[in-house]
Formats: C-alpha cells, sequence, structure tokens
C-alpha cells in the first residue's frame, strides 16, 4: 500500500509520500515513489504513484526514456507546452503501460491498476495539480479540492479536512502533513517509512527543497508524541456522556 499527498498552496506546492510496498505481511520493501524532472529556467514537474509497482516503475521507465531520445521529444514531460498536456502524457502512459501488462489475461487490467499525482510549473503559466486514474483520464485540483491523496487516504484525510488553509506556510503545511502521515503510519501497517518530500516555491523554475525523514527524524518524533498528547488531553476536556 502507498500514501502519498500533494498540497496546492498559495506559495507553491507540497508533496510527500511514503516508501514502503508489501505483498503480503513478509515481503516487504522500500521503494521511490516520488520523481522530479526539471529544466532550470522554464518547468518543473513531480510525480508520485501508487499501486501496482511493476506498473508504476513501467510509467516511470517509459516517461524517462521518451525524454532522452531524439526522435521522440516532442512529446515528452520536457517539451509538453502546458501542465495540461503534461498530464495527458501521464495518462496516455499510464492507460498503455495497463494495456500492454493485462493482454492476453482476462479481466485482468484492475491487477495492473495504479493512480499518479503530477504537479508542477512551465514558465509562463501558473503551478497545476492532477490526480490521474488507470483508465487514463485526470481531474485538477481548485479553489474547493486544492489538495489529492492518493492509496491509502482516509486515516490521514480527516486532518487535511479540518487543518489546511491553501495561505499557510510550506512550514505550517509540511507540520500538517506529517500529523496526516503519522495518522497513517499508525493505522496501517502497509504505509511505511522514510518518507520522501519536494517542496516546490511558486516561480522558480527549479527543483525546490528536497529531503528524505527518516523513522529517527526529531521534528517527525516530536509531532508525532505531541499529537497524541494534544489528542489525549482534547478528548479528556470533552464532557462526559450522561446515561
Amino acid at each position: 500500500m502507498t500514501y502519498c499527498v500533494a498540497l496546492r498552496l498559495d506559495k507553491g506546492l507540497l508533496f510527500m509520500s511514503d516508501t514502503r510496498t508489501n505483498a503480503g505481511v513478509d515481503n516487504i520493501s522500500t521503494f521511490k515513489k516520488m520523481f522530479t524532472w526539471s529544466v532550470e529556467g522554464d518547468r518543473v514537474i513531480t510525480i508520485m504513484t501508487a499501486g501496482n509497482l511493476a506498473t508504476t516503475q513501467a510509467v516511470i521507465s517509459l516517461l524517462d526514456e521518451r525524454s532522452v531520445v531524439p526522435a521522440d521529444r516532442k512529446q515528452t514531460l520536457l517539451a509538453a507546452p502546458t501542465m495540461f498536456q503534461v498530464a495527458r502524457l501521464v495518462g496516455d502512459t499510464l492507460k498503455e503501460v495497463i494495456h500492454t501488462q493485462a493482454e492476453g489475461q482476462q479481466d485482468a487490467e484492475n491487477t495492473f491498476g495504479a493512480t499518479i499525482i503530477v504537479g508542477g510549473q512551465i514558465k509562463g503559466m501558473e503551478p497545476r495539480l492532477f490526480l490521474i486514474y488507470p483508465e487514463g483520464n485526470f481531474i485538477e485540483a481548485s479553489a474547493e479540492t486544492p489538495f489529492f491523496q492518493s492509496g491509502e487516504t482516509k486515516y490521514g484525510r480527516p486532518i487535511i479536512l479540518r487543518a489546511f488553509d491553501p495561505g499557510m506556510s510550506f512550514e505550517q503545511a509540511v507540520k500538517l502533513l506529517y500529523v496526516s502521515f503519522d495518522s497513517t503510519l499508525k493505522a496501517n501497517l502497509a504505509v511505511g517509512m522514510p518518507l520522501d518530500m519536494h517542496a516546490y516555491k511558486i516561480d522558480t523554475f527549479e527543483t525546490g527543497i528536497v529531503r528524505q525523514v527518516a523513522p529517527e527524524d526529531p521534528y517527525f518524533k516530536t509531532i508525532s508524541s505531541g499529537w497524541g498528547a494534544a489528542l489525549k488531553e482534547a478528548f479528556d476536556k470533552l464532557p462526559d456522556f450522561k446515561f
């Protein structure tokens, strides 16, 4: 399982993903799920993947390979004229991979399913954020829906819904995602650390702050213990039920 979140802030875009993959309780591995492409001064694009590992790795490999083959460069992440076209390209590639892997296997396409979050900014345009489905279609983040999640979303979603504000600083947004991930980590063993993070500041057109958050990270530990204590204190202050 996976947990990935992307926030569309007034100040830019913030991405965070876990790194755990598993095919059973005794087969747990760590794989990168966040990938960034950039052309300094022109564009920065970040992708996060969730779903079948073979599918998502094939999609990333194809996107990479087509970016370096001269004959294919016109339709690549590094040459697409808009982020909408980037989302279409990623969606088409995902659909192509799923169809290829499922060929000859009746009703097997669900087995190779995956969802992808893609966001970034191309010079002359605003940052944009998309959630791409296995069928290749996608939706875009908006003022009403300014963030996307994929994978194991239910445990970390409530805190984002209650506390997220597009006007918050990157520092506040990272704190919010730490709480969201901490809630998910505690509820589902299929999501695990380390976490990958990319904070992209609007109009910089270069890779932003990239960090990996290890299990022993002091700030993450502080947030985890502090959030647990704050919840217990808030619960104790609520009036008791009366029969």
